[in-house]
């Protein structure tokens, strides 16, 4: 198993006006500074994306793969690989939300497996961009709306 990567935030807003921004891919390559593509494949029962296709490029992660979600209400939302790429080979993560003053303490959490090796030291500084980059984006696109 993968080291997670994890990084928390605050933003001023409730948590289903930070949740309607997590959910909603087709906006991701605006503010999600790695994420080139994001297609949504399949939707669950309540109407959340159930499957996206993401294409990243993170400078040393570059690929094309599938995710799988989990929603839980405006609580959490927790995802897996569900198609590899040519280079990641698993993908696990999740936000978690909850009330913190006046709005929401975003806890991202990240572990990233990759196909070709790379030197831990190179891949958890890689993950850490990634969710440093995902938390300020999503405040400041959470908090311009």
């Amino acid at each position: 198993m993968a080291d997670r990567t994890t990084s928390s935030i605050t933003i001023a807003a409730d948590r289903s006006a930070v949740m309607a921004v997590i959910a909603d891919f087709a906006a991701y390559p605006e503010w999600a500074g790695q994420v080139k593509s994001a297609q949504v494949l399949s939707a669950d029962a309540a109407g959340r994306p159930a499957e996206v296709r993401f294409t990243l490029d993170a400078g040393v992660i570059s690929d094309s793969y599938v995710l799988a979600y989990d929603w839980h209400d405006d609580e959490a939302v927790g995802w897996r690989i569900a198609e590899p790429g040519a280079m990641v080979s698993g993908l696990t993560g999740g936000y978690r939300l909850a009330a913190a003053g006046g709005g929401t303490k975003v806890t991202y959490e990240l572990a990233v497996e990759l196909k070709v090796p790379m030197i831990g030291m190179i891949r958890r500084k890689a993950e850490k961009v990634i969710v440093d980059t995902a938390l300020k984006g999503l405040k400041k696109r959470v908090e311009a709306a």
